[in-house]
C-alpha cells in the first residue's frame, strides 16, 4: 500500500540521517572512540541522541551493536575461501573506510604531525588486529577467538588499575585462558589449532596497542573522523597482502565478484560503520562504567552468534573459560578507579 511505503521509506530515511548524524557528532574532552572496534573509552559523550533512535534504551543500542559487530564477524567466514582472509579483509577495510570518508569528510589541514601520526598507528594496529583476528576464526571457534582477543582490552584495564586488588581479577582471567586453551576444543572435535591460538594472542595484543592510540586520536579528531583516516591507513597496511588475493578471488574461474564484492560491502556495514554509530548513540545517554560492564559481555555474545550463525557448539570447560574473562572484565571494571 501507498501509505505502508511512504513509511517504510521515512523509516530507512531517519534511520540513515541517524548513522550520519551519530557519526559527525562532535568528541567529548577525552575518550570518544576511534579504533576499528570501539570500547574502552574514557570519558562519555555528550550532546542530544541521533533522533533516528531517541527513544531505543542505550543499553539496547549497545547489545544490539555488539550482536551486529559479531553477527559481520561471523558472515566474514564464508568469504575467506574465494577472497582469502587477507582479501576478505583488506575490501572489508576498503569498503569502511570508504563509507566513513563520504560521511565524515575528516579536515587534516588543522591537525599537527603527531596527531596525524597517532591516526596512522591506530590504522596499523586496527589492520593487524583485524587480519589476525580474521586468521583466528578461521581456525578456531569464535567464542574462544573473541574471548582470548579481549585480553588485550582487559590488560589495559587491569595495567591502568594500579590495585592489588586487581590481581584476582587477573587471575581469573588466566584461569579462563587456561581453561580455552588447554581443555578447549576445535570445530571438528579435536584440540584447538595452534597457528590459530597464535593469531588470537597477536589480535589480542594488536587490541590493547590500538587501545592506547584510540584515546589520544579520539580527543584530537572530531567524531568519527579518526575512525575513518585510521580505517583508511589499515586498508592501506593490507593492500601489500590482500589485494593480490582479493583480486585472484575476483576474477577466478566461476567467481561472481559483483556478488562477493556486494557481500564485503555488506559486512562493512555491520563492522564497523552500523555499530559504532549506536554505540556513539548510546554513550550520549548511560554512564561510562555501565558501557563497560555492557562491553564485557562481548566474548558470550561471540559465542552465542558462532552458535546461531555458523554451528559452533563449545564445549562445558570453553564456556567456563568465556565465563571466567567476562567475570573477570566486569569484576575490574565495577572494582576499578571512579
Amino acid at each position: 500500500m501507498p501509505t505502508s511505503h511512504t513509511s517504510e521509506t521515512f523509516t530507512a530515511s531517519s534511520s540513515a540521517a541517524a548513522v550520519a548524524e551519530a557519526l559527525a557528532m562532535p568528541p567529548a574532552l577525552k575518550g570518544e572512540p576511534a579504533g576499528e572496534r570501539g570500547g574502552w573509552r574514557r570519558g562519555g559523550a555528550s550532546g542530544p541522541p541521533a533522533e533516528g533512535w531517541g527513544r531505543i534504551p542505550a543499553p539496547v543500542l549497545c547489545l544490539t551493536a555488539m550482536f551486529l559487530v559479531q553477527t559481520g564477524i561471523a558472515l566474514s567466514k564464508p568469504l575467506f575461501g574465494p577472497l582469502g582472509v587477507s582479501g576478505t579483509t583488506f575490501l572489508r577495510l576498503g569498503f569502511a573506510a570508504a563509507i566513513l570518508l563520504a560521511v565524515t569528510r575528516p579536515k587534516l589541514r588543522d591537525k599537527r604531525p603527531r596527531d596525524l601520526g597517532s591516526a596512522a598507528l591506530l590504522g596499523v594496529a586496527s589492520a593487524g588486529m583485524t587480519c589476525l583476528f580474521a586468521g583466528a576464526i578461521d581456525r578456531l571457534p569464535m567464542g574462544t577467538a573473541a574471548t582470548i582477543e579481549f585480553l588485550g582490552p582487559l590488560a589495559v584495564a587491569l595495567v591502568f588499575a594500579r590495585r592489588a586488588s586487581h590481581l584476582l581479577w587477573a587471575l581469573l582471567a588466566a584461569a579462563g585462558v587456561v581453561l580455552l586453551t588447554l581443555l578447549g576444543e576445535g570445530e571438528g572435535g579435536g584440540s584447538l589449532d595452534p597457528v590459530g591460538l597464535l593469531y588470537a594472542f597477536g589480535a589480542a595484543a594488536c587490541y590493547a596497542a590500538y587501545i592506547l592510540f584510540t584515546d589520544k586520536v579520539g580527543a584530537t579528531f572530531q567524531g568519527f573522523q579518526g575512525l575513518a583516516v585510521s580505517m583508511t591507513v589499515g586498508a592501506l597496511t593490507l593492500a601489500p597482502l590482500g589485494l593480490g588475493e582479493a583480486w585472484h578471488g575476483l576474477t577466478a574461474p566461476g567467481a561472481s565478484p559483483l556478488v562477493l564484492l556486494a557481500s564485503v560491502a555488506g559486512v562493512s556495514l555491520l563492522l564497523p560503520v552500523i555499530p559504532y554509530a549506536l554505540e556513539m548513540t548510546a554513550l550520549r545517554r548511560m554512564p561510562q562504567r555501565v558501557f563497560s560492564v555492557l562491553v564485557s559481555l562481548e566474548p558470550a555474545v561471540s559465542a552465542l552468534v558462532g552458535l546461531v550463525v555458523l554451528g559452533q557448539l563449545l564445549g562445558v570447560p570453553q564456556l567456563a573459560g568465556i565465563g571466567c574473562v567476562v567475570a573477570a572484565s566486569v569484576g575490574a571494571t565495577l572494582t576499578g578507579r571512579r
